[in-house]
């Protein structure tokens, strides 16, 4: 392919060079493992703890607090299950939204299946969560509340700080999936009262298979993966020493990054959502306008089938997604776009494009421009398309 632009970070990043640069020596030089006593180890163990260290730093927690897992899909299991067994005694009922990851709907169906009642709370026309709608559903059984920080397919920024007011009114816990906003945008777990925090390396140009599970102290669940004294008896399993100082050090470049890195995609992303939205008809923006990502934009066309567009992208050369890499493969329309409202037939027309710091100008205009002939051809053929044309004269 001569020509490539990447803009599925959503989906993954690359990852920095700097952060591998650090991994390598935890590879072949200090390949101890951390949890042994010897002074060979301790190398391994310095560099597990100032990742730890970093981590808690971003989002203001203290080091003690902070558990690395397998990835953001064990930390938001890890929520749900340990949650609901500690607190069986108190209740069996937990509170989420519509539109959360399917490592968060997923597990919420298993509990269901073991007999707890799971209340799916539904957002707005934008994705933001309602939050009268949420307080509402909270009861005396109520154990807790899995609201995602940001959604992952459409950008929408969630109230958090107001649902953790709402949470720690009514004595309940306060889980966020924060793998597409941690080191993103700022989060304080103290300030917006949240409990537990799921993240993952390779959303923030770290590695893949690392993820973080931030668990408030006192906060009395128990551990998920068993077989082993490691992270406090909460966590089995040998470090992944290489992806633990590789997500610590992705997030420190993040941070500092941060500020300058989004000013510079929220540029591109509304130069790119203009151009869409002002050049091709029938088309739609879906999430909230401003309270979103500041790399996401994510569109749906009228009479377009997503899949055959996103095959006609990757033919150009270009790298983008209808949704979540997770549900890759699936014919089904997004559940984020019908839980925001959308019929069937426009949410299979759903593009998202989520760009990086690399990301240029050119790129958006070549993206914008080679997206306009693609959707021209597509509803060229559609009969569907053919038909509104006739009947309204257009």
């Amino acid at each position: 392919m001569s020509k490539l632009i990447y803009m599925d970070n959503a989906a993954t990043t690359q990852v920095y060079p700097e952060v591998l640069d650090t991994m390598i020596p935890y590879f072949t030089e200090h390949y101890g493992n951390p949890s042994a006593i010897y002074s060979f180890a301790g190398e391994a163990k310095r560099g597990v703890d100032h990742a730890r260290e970093t981590i808690a730093n971003v989002i203001g927690a203290k080091t003690e607090e902070i558990y690395f897992t397998g990835g953001g899909s064990e930390s938001d299991n890890w929520a749900l299950k340990a949650t609901a067994e500690a607190y069986a005694n108190k209740g069996k009922h937990i509170i989420t939204t519509t539109i959360e990851h399917h490592a968060i709907l997923h597990t919420a169906q298993w509990l269901e299946k073991k007999g707890y009642e799971i209340t799916y709370v539904n957002v707005d026309e934008d994705g933001k969560v309602k939050l009268d709608e949420l307080e509402a559903a909270i009861r005396p059984d109520t154990i807790l509340i899995s609201v995602m920080a940001a959604n992952n397919e459409i950008g929408t920024i969630q109230p958090l700080k107001e649902i953790g007011a709402i949470a720690r009114k009514h004595g309940v816990l306060f889980h966020t999936d924060a793998v597409q906003a941690f080191a993103h945008i700022p989060i304080n777990v103290d300030e917006m009262n949240i409990d537990m925090l799921s993240a993952s390396g390779h959303k923030i140009n770290g590695p893949k298979g690392i993820g973080v599970m931030y668990i408030r102290k006192g906060v009395k669940i128990l551990s998920f993966i068993h077989g082993g004294a490691q992270e406090r008896q909460r966590r089995a399993g040998t470090h992944n020493v290489p992806g633990i100082v590789g997500i610590g050090k992705a997030a420190e470049i993040s941070v500092a990054n941060m500020e300058k890195n989004n000013a510079y995609e929220i540029s591109l992303r509304d130069h790119l959502i203009e151009r869409v939205l002002s050049e091709i008809p029938y088309s739609r923006l879906n999430g909230h306008r401003t309270d979103r990502l500041p790399n996401n934009a994510n569109f749906c066309f009228r009479f377009i089938e997503g899949e055959s567009m996103l095959i006609l992208l990757d033919q150009a050369g270009i790298c983008g997604s209808s949704g979540s890499a997770c549900t890759s493969g699936s014919l089904d329309p997004s559940h984020v776009l019908l839980a925001i409202g959308l019929p069937h037939e426009i949410a299979h027309g759903s593009l998202r494009l989520t760009i990086s710091e690399k990301t240029t100008m050119e790129d958006i205009d070549y993206t914008v421009d080679t997206l306009k002939k693609i959707i021209e051809r597509l509803r060229s053929m559609s009969p569907l398309y053919e038909d509104f044309v006739r009947k309204n004269g257009k």
